[in-house]
């Protein structure tokens, strides 16, 4: 994949470690896609419910909150990223940030606007980018077509969304961060529920496997046998 030249250092915001919890407590997500699509304008629509249009580049914010999500208050870390698409391949350092933040998150957005046709584009290559760190088809990637509500300046038709989220077997829809905060909340709740499940899921495994196999019963008959021999051959 091809990511973007920049004209300052990229590294994401220092990453703290989660403290142990319960399974589903903390969730750890990442919103990519190119540049100017609408990534931070999401996350801070979905964190305070308030639409902020103008952003300065983003550098790689790590957002924190405590969440209420179906009647429990869960922990999710959400990492913003710079756009990341037809970037000059001597990158190293950026491409090594951002798989750095694609090891580290459990749950995906992959965002483009419907007004720009090249976002659309930088989809694919970062849905195959994830695929190589994260194998386990489990793992949700959801594709998000943002700005709807610009139907005047549209350049990807809705089709064309679906269409490539059926091609690789991702979630899709259009939302519209300016216009609709619950769209946007919708979308973030239930990637968290899908991610809270799949490490519940997972910690259960766990626990199955480190359970020690309870040992067969001796057979009696076997057991009797075996002694009378012993006496016997004592005998002789």
């Amino acid at each position: 994949m091809r990511l973007p030249s920049m004209s300052q250092p990229f590294l994401l915001a220092p990453i703290a470690e989660c403290v142990p919890g319960p399974p589903g407590a903390q969730v750890r997500l990442a919103v990519l896609g190119a540049g100017g699509v609408g990534k931070s304008a999401m996350i801070v629509r979905f964190l305070t419910k308030r639409f902020i249009g103008d952003y300065e580049p983003n550098t790689g914010t790590l957002y924190s909150r405590l969440v209420h999500l179906e009647g429990d208050h869960v922990a999710v870390q959400i990492q913003d990223t710079p756009g990341c698409i037809q970037a000059q391949e001597d990158c190293v350092e950026v491409l090594d940030s951002l798989s750095r933040c694609v090891r580290w998150a459990k749950g995906f957005l992959l965002v483009y606007s419907i007004t720009d046709y090249s976002s659309y584009q930088s989809v694919r290559p970062l849905y195959q980018h994830i695929r190589k760190v994260h194998p386990d088809a489990r793992t949700p990637i959801i594709i998000v077509g943002n700005k709807a509500d610009l139907l005047h300046a549209r350049q990807v038709q809705a089709k064309e969304g679906l269409q490539l989220a059926n091609e690789l077997g991702s979630l899709f829809l259009e939302i519209s961060t300016s216009d609709d905060s619950h769209g946007v909340c919708d979308v973030f709740r239930y990637l968290c529920k899908e991610v809270s499940k799949l490490q519940h899921a997972g910690s259960t495994d766990r626990r199955r496997s480190s359970i020690i196999p309870r040992p067969k019963s001796p057979n009696m008959q076997d057991l009797k046998r075996r002694f009378k021999q012993a006496l016997s051959s004592k005998v002789k």
